[in-house]
């Protein structure tokens, strides 16, 4: 299979030439406290055929150069220098050369393809959209020439059946096929430069990889230039060629990923490093001890525990928890994994309650919850806390913090003003953010900080068992470490009982004192985490082993390749 081809000039760049050329550039935004410099004085270069990462943390200007790069800042930004895409100055050219340049010579592919993609369009309707929009040169594409080279970009991110399926609607896809989906509109008219921007965060690690051996490929066969935007290291590990740090509008370091992840200079490297979390850092006598001398009274105990939905017009049921059995005791931590769709949230949203179960049993502090009612559940709501992957959806927008760490307190405590205020208090501090901060708003706090306070306020009613769904998935990987070390010390503290729910191995084997592995609804293997992590017995554990990449690049290449047949790669 051949890539489309355009006859336009200009659409490849010359070998001879970076793709993409930044130098001196500044970006700032006026807002009513004043400017705000979010990229400082960024030069850098890609090359044909190039991985560049550029990585930092939240606020650090990345996603910022990677917007500029396609002319997509808002009105309230000023930017000087160039960016330079083929000769031409993003900054300078008109609205009608820009036109022609996104699309034709740099694509962009968005970290959420479920909010890139129009529900109401199929999507081949979409990328043909895209083919029409940037034809250029007072060309027009047919609606049949259109909707066959979207089939071909479909094929070419390797979705199966495309000229059925560039028929399908974006619900009728995966998360994973989504992201494929988004690529080919990026490919579609064969830019010599994609721009991604954290492509691989909200997908499951076995779908990541199929997307980084799909980028990986276009770099191979295609010559396609990348610049990948990302906080996950083990990702630039396994796909950069070259790495540029950033840190506050500054660019700290610039080096061959090789060279980087093995002899990095500067201090902020060392520490975006060292956070990254690794398989093999449980104790594995602590999990033992816990399970081999269970005199700890069980909270949770699930037997055969099913849970199943109901079809619709004709449609047969589904069945999101199929046997799954497991015991929790005070004082632990049960990790539990698995991709999108093996069951894992429903489980958590059953033990609260939020979820019916219809099959089995599961206990939940001795309650039964098959048939449950909600008059007689409601006294033990105060003894479970939630803490939700997105603390920014969680809180009301319309409540101060303060406000929302007290509510669970005055629905099921009552206490008088001033003892709540003292509680959270006391609760802000205990995860390590100052008492002020109740006075402040959910969007006044970042990313780590509502996600504090969403822990705060969990905690509020000293919970016998905690919840956490996906707490630390979205957060930089510096702020996620020292999330997952507070929320070590505090359960360690509290001595509260803990389901954690995580597709990421690394960091369930941090926290987790047994683990457990679902697939489709079954539990499929569980043991103490180092057991699990170290000689997973299931293949499907072994695939989700081998699908995480590991800080290292030579060593990340090396198990790519020994696990190519097990990945389906």
């Amino acid at each position: 299979m051949t890539a489309n081809t355009d006859p336009s000039p200009g659409h490849q760049p010359d070998a001879g030439h970076p793709v993409l050329d930044i130098d001196h550039l500044k970006v700032t935004f006026a807002t009513d406290a004043g400017d705000v410099h979010a990229v400082k004085d960024v030069s850098l270069e890609v090359r044909k055929g190039e991985v560049l990462a550029i990585v930092g943390e939240s606020g650090s200007g990345k996603t910022v150069t990677a917007k500029t790069i396609l002319g997509l800042l808002p009105e309230t930004a000023t930017s000087s220098g160039t960016v330079l895409i083929n000769g031409a100055n993003v900054i300078s050219v008109s609205a009608a050369r820009l036109r022609q340049i996104r699309g034709r010579d740099v694509a962009m592919v968005f970290q959420e393809p479920s909010t890139a993609l129009n529900p109401v369009f199929t999507v081949g309707w979409q990328i043909a959209e895209g083919i029409r929009a940037h034809a250029g040169g007072g060309k027009r594409v047919s609606a049949k020439e259109a909707k066959s080279r979207a089939i071909e970009a479909l094929r070419k991110v390797g979705i199966p059946d495309p000229e059925h399926r560039v028929n399908y609607y974006p619900h009728q896809f995966s998360g994973g096929q989504k992201q494929r989906v988004v690529i080919a509109a990026a490919l579609a008219l064969n830019p010599g430069l994609i721009v991604a921007d954290e492509p691989t965060t909200a997908l499951d690690v076995t779908v990541q990889a199929e997307i980084l051996e799909l980028l990986r490929n276009l770099r191979d066969k295609y010559g396609t230039s990348i610049v990948l935007i990302t906080h996950n290291m083990g990702v630039v590990a396994d796909l950069a060629d070259r790495v540029v740090v950033m840190y506050q509008g500054d660019v700290v370091e610039e080096a061959p990923a090789r060279t980087l992840f093995a002899e990095p200079r500067q201090d902020y490297t060392r520490k975006l490093l060292a956070a990254v979390p690794h398989l093999g850092h449980n104790s594995a006598s602590e999990g033992l001890a816990r399970r081999a001398h269970q005199e700890e009274e069980i909270l949770v105990e699930a037997t055969n525990l099913t849970i199943e939905y109901p079809g619709r017009l004709g449609t047969p049921a589904f069945k999101a928890v199929d046997g799954v059995s497991f015991t929790l005791s005070r004082g632990e931590v049960f990790g539990l994994v698995g991709e999108s769709g093996s069951g894992k949230t429903t489980i958590g949203r059953a033990i609260a309650g939020l979820n019916r179960t219809t099959g089995g049993s599961l206990k939940v502090l001795g309650y039964e919850m098959l048939n449950l009612r909600e008059r007689t559940f409601k006294p033990l709501r105060k003894d479970i806390g939630f803490v939700f992957q997105d603390p920014a959806a969680s809180f009301n927008p319309q409540l101060t913090i303060g406000e929302c760490i007290a509510e669970p307190m005055l629905i099921h405590t009552r206490p008088s003003p001033t003892q709540a205020r003292k509680r959270v208090g006391e609760l802000l501090e205990s995860v390590q953010l100052p008492a002020s901060y109740a006075g402040r708003y959910p969007h006044e706090l970042s990313g780590g900080q509502r996600q504090r306070a969403s822990l705060a306020r969990a905690l509020s009613l000293n919970p016998r068992l905690l919840i956490a769904d996906e707490p630390t998935s979205a957060l930089d990987v510096s702020v996620q470490a020292k999330v997952l070390e507070l929320f070590r010390d505090i359960q360690q503290e509290f001595g509260f009982a803990c389901l954690f729910i995580s597709h990421d191995l690394a960091v369930v084997d941090i926290l987790s004192h047994w683990v457990g592995v679902l697939y489709k609804g079954r539990l499929v293997e569980q043991g103490i985490g180092s057991q699990v992590m170290g000689d997973p017995q299931h293949d499907y554990t072994r695939r989700l082993i081998a699908s995480l990449p590991v800080p290292d690049p030579q060593e990340q290449a090396k198990r790519r390749e020994e696990n190519r047949a097990l990945l389906g790669i």
